[in-house]
């Protein structure tokens, strides 16, 4: 499922038009302006009850290979978005 495919279903489920609930998915999941990606951002996670987490995760410097020439490389440290499902989705989907 896409993003509009889910704008669709919101949509049929709520009592937005499709193009509202575009809006919404769009304040929601957009990787720029969305509220998850600011509230990642600034260090903080968003936890919805029942579903799941979205956290920042640091993954430490290391060594890494080149695999086309076998050279050894330096890989930086980083942050990364990571989600984690709550039981109930587990349980679901499980």
């Amino acid at each position: 499922m896409n993003k509009s495919e889910m704008a669709k279903k919101l949509a049929q489920r709520s009592d937005l038009t499709q193009a509202q609930s575009a809006e919404v998915l769009e304040n929601i999941f957009n990787p720029v302006t969305g509220i998850i990606a600011d509230e990642l951002d600034g260090g903080g996670r968003v936890a919805i009850g029942g579903f799941g987490s979205f956290e920042v995760r640091h993954r430490g410097a290391r060594t890494g290979r080149n695999p086309r020439t076998g050279e050894t490389i330096s890989v930086p440290a980083r942050n990364y978005p990571a989600f984690k499902p709550a039981s109930g989705l587990k349980d679901r989907v499980g």
